[in-house]
């Protein structure tokens, strides 16, 4: 406020530099001038007209106005946004401006096209970086083609077993399942960790196993070997910050200096992203790597992370750990280092898993570019929707390799020199790129991630003819591992047994009311309806099966179909009582609710009521109440009763361990006055020398302020860690992860429980001790 009244009111200044941000929060004070200029940067923010930028951005009152932007997305109506803001009187009309314009009209009638050229002309100035910069280095892009670690075959193979109906399915499909299936299959390919339970441990440790559970690590720990040794500077993208995290234990490990950057935290307190002390910002952290003769050897961002003008033209190469969807996100990437300034040739090394989900997603976007190119280069603009991801190419793409992954569970890995395998993609790469510039438009536009005519056929048959007749290619699932028996009478008795189909399931009236367990109904309601079921079946016929499954089948198929043969209708009074007992049970409760219920008893415990009636969605207090009351009481009723029980008992266990974890730490707390400086850790033999007395001390005072108990209390302590003074120099505690405070503050926990318990039995004998050494005063009855 104070800025604005003294500063920028009065009106003595050239120029008024700001944020999208703050135009929006100050949109009264910057409509009180008339602009001589509005230069939007970036003006892509405002392609959508609907926008709460665009929409206070034309508010404003200007003479002129310019907008500084990337590649145009090719959409028609975005276009007309952008116009419509540089000259509202002209194109007020966006239905007028589609109908004028229309794409798919576009693309056959090269009137239009020249009619759109005319009026775009005056407007608009296209600069591209080789027609400013003639002097600007080449870039070379290598595509490296790997396999798969056991490990990774592994999870791999588990990913397309748990969704294998979905995959092998002719009918309708699920896009979300079928995105989330890719999404698992691409974290798969880079590395396995970012699973939780494949980084083998406790303990967690740093080692070349960080390596050898994936093939892009092994290579890029060879790759970085070789470019360490040529003195070259490297950039290492990956759309996922997690793998950002395991980049930075291997850059540890191996002693590699490195910068991190993943727009996980807004631009003001990206500061505290680094870790080295001397980075005290992003700009600073920028220009530390781009000076002469800088110590940093990598810099790893998220793919897209930035936007802010990132300039980091002292790396020459640059390696795509894994590939963006979009294929302008990976050339915006690569411009990072290929840009004005730069001094040597860029090598860019995209690192593609050979016979997965990699290399159909790569080769999808390489169409998309390639089509793009052609396209923009006549001159044209491009329908938007043949750009969209369609369930059946997802399909392929998850379909693609998973027959050769299912084949084996080796490793894939070789030990071959970083140079043969950079000769290898090179070459790859160059097939590829010559086999692009062969299609032409129609090529491209009717491609199919199964267009290839080698995937066709497989020995000497055309496997094209059979899809057309209907066959759906499917994924087999691996052969069943034998297991060795060496009871040869067991196996020849099993090779021979024929299994007997299962008998079917036993008929029901059709309209018979659907009655669950867990809705409580009387239990007279059920001998009612299993009278109503025996009469139906003798009506219709029915014969027992015998089933050979149960001890004496004969016997009890006797018994059953005796029932059958002497069964009666319901009478009216029956008929009237069964309609009444249908009313006296928890009919309003269905399956979700009492999942609900199940959840709640074993997050709070069966006792804190009044917690699980608010976790019950569309129950009242009294409802859940009064159906609490039920189930403890018959409970025993429900077919699942065991599993449930356990389910509840564990929760109420974890309960439990929470509430002596808390009393330990009072416990531990209320010994000192001061305990940020006074607490005293009682090691014993076992201290590790990872963590300094000092920082447990931070993490176990930090815990019991904040309290143990609650949501995201370790992401919590992370940030209270990265902002506590006495840890700025600190790098190896600032750089652990909420997981590891985790399992740090566990280990203390219990140091703590076995210190307390040795206090207390100090304390017991001690007691003992002073009642043994109390004289004790004898009465007479005399006396």
């Amino acid at each position: 406020a104070a800025f604005i009244r003294d500063e920028m009111m009065p009106g003595e200044w050239d120029v008024c530099v700001t944020s999208y941000e703050m135009v929006i929060k100050e949109k009264s004070v910057f409509k009180k001038f008339h602009w001589r200029y509005l230069v939007i940067d970036e003006a892509h923010r405002i392609k959508n007209e609907k926008s709460k930028l665009s929409e206070i951005v034309r508010e404003f009152k200007s003479t002129n106005r310019l907008l500084l932007t990337g590649p145009l997305q090719n959409n028609l109506h975005e276009l007309w946004a952008l116009l419509n803001f540089l000259l509202p009187d002209v194109f007020n009309s966006a239905d007028d401006f589609d109908s004028w314009f229309d794409t798919k009209n576009c693309l056959g009638d090269q009137k239009l096209v020249e009619r759109l050229h005319a009026v775009l002309k005056p407007f608009l100035l296209r600069r591209i970086k080789t027609d400013v910069e003639k002097s600007l280095p080449p870039k070379k892009e290598i595509k490296i083609y790997l396999g798969l670690s056991k490990m990774q075959r592994e999870w791999y193979t588990k990913i397309l077993m748990k969704d294998i109906d979905v995959l092998n399915s002719s009918g309708k499909m699920d896009k979300m399942r079928l995105l989330n299936i890719l999404m698992q299959l691409r974290k798969c390919c880079n590395h396995p960790y970012l699973f939780d339970g494949a980084e083998p441990g406790p303990p967690y440790t740093t080692d070349e196993h960080i390596v050898s559970n994936s093939g892009k690590m092994v290579v890029l720990d060879k790759l970085l070997a070789k470019l360490k040794e040529q003195g070259s500077r490297v950039l290492i993208f990956s759309q996922m910050t997690r793998l950002l995290d395991i980049l930075e234990d291997y850059c540890m490990w191996r002693g590699y200096e490195y910068c991190r950057l993943d727009g996980q935290t807004p631009h003001e307190e990206r500061e505290d992203k680094f870790l080295e002390v001397e980075f005290r910002g992003q700009r600073e952290a920028i220009e530390a790597f781009n000076a002469p003769n800088s110590s940093k050897f990598i810099f790893m961002l998220s793919t897209r992370a930035g936007g802010l003008g990132i300039n980091l033209a002292s790396a020459d190469v640059v390696i795509l750990y894994d590939s963006d969807w979009n294929p302008q996100v990976d050339l915006q990437a690569m411009d990072r280092a290929h840009r004005i300034g730069q001094k040597k040739p860029v090598r860019v090394f995209r690192l593609i898993t050979d016979n997965t989900v990699e290399e159909r997603i790569v080769e999808r976007a390489e169409i998309k570019l390639r089509l793009d190119s052609i396209v923009i280069q006549q001159g044209r603009l491009i329908d938007q929707q043949s750009n969209k991801l369609a369930k059946e190419e997802m399909l392929q793409m998850i379909r693609h390799g998973a027959t050769h992954v299912f084949a084996s569970k080796e490793s894939e890995l070789t030990d071959e020199d970083i140079t043969t395998i950079l000769e290898r993609g090179e070459k790859k790469t160059a097939e590829m790129n010559e086999r692009l510039q062969k299609m032409g438009e129609s090529s491209l536009r009717n491609f199919r991630m199964d267009m290839e005519q080698s995937l066709y056929k497989f020995e000497g048959e055309d496997y094209r003819e059979k899809q057309k007749l209907g066959m759906v290619e499917w994924i087999e699932p691996p052969k069943r591992e034998r297991k060795a028996n060496y009871a040869v009478d067991a196996y020849f008795r099993e090779a021979l047994r024929v299994s007997e189909p299962k008998i079917p399931k036993a008929p029901r009236p059709p309209k018979q009311p659907n009655v669950q367990d867990f809705q409580f109904f009387p239990p007279r309601l059920f001998e009612l309806l299993e009278k109503e079921i025996l009469y139906y079946r003798k009506t219709i016929g029915y014969k027992v099966p015998r089933n050979p499954d149960i001890p004496n089948p004969a016997l009890a198929q006797r018994e059953e179909q005796k029932k059958i043969d002497g069964a009666e209708p319901l009478t009216p009074e029956e008929t009237e009582e069964k309609e009444k007992l249908l009313t006296q049970g928890f009919t309003n409760w269905t399956k979700r609710d009492f999942n609900q219920f199940i959840k709640a008893n074993e997050k709070y415990g069966r006792d804190d009521i009044d917690n699980i009636a608010r976790e019950v969605e569309g129950k009242s207090p009294e409802e859940v109440m009064e159906y609490s009351a039920v189930f403890w009481e018959r409970c025993n009723e429900l077919q699942d009763i065991e599993k449930i029980m356990a389910q509840i008992e564990r929760g109420e266990a974890r309960i439990q361990r929470r509430i002596s974890i808390k009393k330990a730490l009072d416990a531990k707390i209320a010994r000192y006055k001061a305990p940020f400086h006074q607490l005293r850790i009682q090691y014993g033999t076992s201290k590790g020398k990872n963590y300094t007395e000092e920082e447990d001390r931070f993490l176990i005072c930090m815990l019991h302020k904040m309290g143990f108990d609650r949501e995201n209390v370790y992401e919590e302590l992370r940030q209270c860690v990265r902002n506590a003074p006495q840890f700025r120099f600190d790098w190896f505690i600032k750089s652990r992860t909420a997981m590891e405070f985790q399992r740090r503050c566990n280990t203390l926990i219990s140091l703590i429980e076995k210190e307390n318990m040795e206090i207390e039995e100090r304390e017991r004998a001690e007691k003992k001790k002073r009642a043994a050494k109390t004289p004790m005063v004898k009465f007479s009855a005399f006396s």
